[in-house]
């Protein structure tokens, strides 16, 4: 079979750093043949880097004038739907960075334009094709009762890291109308996702769509959709937030902010009676960091702790196999928009008990 031709919107961080490279080195799965971005600084350097010659500043030029496959979806959250639905008008399948969207109705106009192609669109959780987590599955399943699961992810801005690992190049040119419409839109999305809440609010909600869509999305994975939220707090003007999260004979916590600190604190735990299941993150944005395994476990007088990396292949890498899979063989992919539809709603409610609706 040849190669997907593959269209990218989008040429920021996230493209620079992990799907561009990514592209590149599966040739067999993926054929670069257009790229598209504001900037023209972008296109320049990213079209030169990788050969590409189509070059495009508007997405609808591209997406009419290029025959696609798929598209990758890697904007600014704000329009993410936009581009999904003209990329399925367009016959192309998509795969979107998380998050999807921003509210409820752009998710429905995703799955509507998606049932009438007939074409496929996946969202970008990387960390739930990591072979730890998959692994994980299988263990969780085995605990028997589970007593208690945590989720934390407490990071330092992906830019701390960045900046000593990786070259980006953050253009000058992206004009600032653009920017105001972009924050201008954003605000009308939340409104339309939550209401007209204070602003330390949509600062949380954001903080859920962005960082949040990982962590409760793999616990879901794990353990299924909690019954509701028992209690929440959120403090440093929405930065940081906590939530508790009740599955009625057990509950899980969740806490999640971004600091200064150059460091990754991510995983998610599951204590069972006699043993515990644990997948410990690093930085996606610096690739072929494992993503590790820990089981603790005590059978009779022994206690023991094994560490386990499945697999140094990064998890953006199994999630693009995966993505070309369900592209070729035609199975709907698991993180599915309407996947997704079920993190929109676990926010709408903790936002809700934040405002103390």
């Amino acid at each position: 079979m040849s190669p997907l031709r593959t269209g990218v919107i989008g040429l920021g961080e996230v493209a620079q750093i992990i799907h561009l490279p990514i592209l590149r080195s599966l040739p067999e799965l993926y054929d670069l043949r257009a790229v598209c971005d504001i900037s023209p600084t972008l296109l320049k350097t990213v079209g030169d880097r990788y050969g590409v010659h189509a070059r495009y500043t508007d997405a609808t030029t591209m997406l009419r004038e290029q025959e696609l496959d798929c598209v990758l979806v890697l904007t600014s959250d704000e329009y993410h739907t936009q581009y999904v639905v003209e990329a399925l008008r367009q016959g192309a399948h998509v795969l979107v960075e998380k998050p999807m969207c921003l509210s409820r109705r752009e998710a429905d106009e995703v799955i509507d334009t998606r049932d009438r192609t007939g074409l496929t669109v996946m969202v970008g959780y990387m960390r739930r094709f990591a072979p730890a987590f998959e692994e994980a599955k299988a263990k969780v399943a085995s605990l028997g009762r589970v007593n208690y699961a945590r989720v934390r992810d407490i990071i330092g801005r992906n830019r701390l890291i960045i900046e000593q690992t990786t070259p980006v190049v953050r253009p000058p040119d992206v004009p600032s109308d653009a920017i105001a419409e972009r924050r201008a839109r954003g605000r009308r999305l939340v409104r339309d996702a939550i209401g007209d809440v204070p602003d330390d609010l949509v600062a949380a909600y954001r903080l859920l769509c962005g960082l949040g869509c990982h962590d409760l999305s793999a616990l879901r994975e794990l353990l299924g959709r909690p019954r509701g939220v028992a209690a929440a707090r959120h403090w440093q003007g929405g930065g940081f937030l906590a939530a508790l999260l009740d599955y009625d004979d057990f509950v899980v916590t969740y806490e999640t902010g971004v600091d200064e600190q150059r460091r990754f604190d991510a995983h998610i735990e599951v204590y069972g009676e006699t043993s515990s299941v644990r997948v410990q993150y690093d930085t996606p944005y610096v690739r072929h960091f494992p993503t590790l395994l820990v089981i603790e476990e005590t059978s009779g007088d022994a206690f023991t702790r094994t560490v386990t990396r499945p697999h140094l292949k990064d998890p953006y890498t199994h999630e693009l196999e995966y993505f070309h899979r369900a592209v070729t063989e035609g199975f709907p992919p698991k993180t599915s928009p309407e996947d997704f539809v079920a993190d929109l709603d676990l926010f709408a409610e903790i936002i809700r008990v934040l405002a103390g609706r």
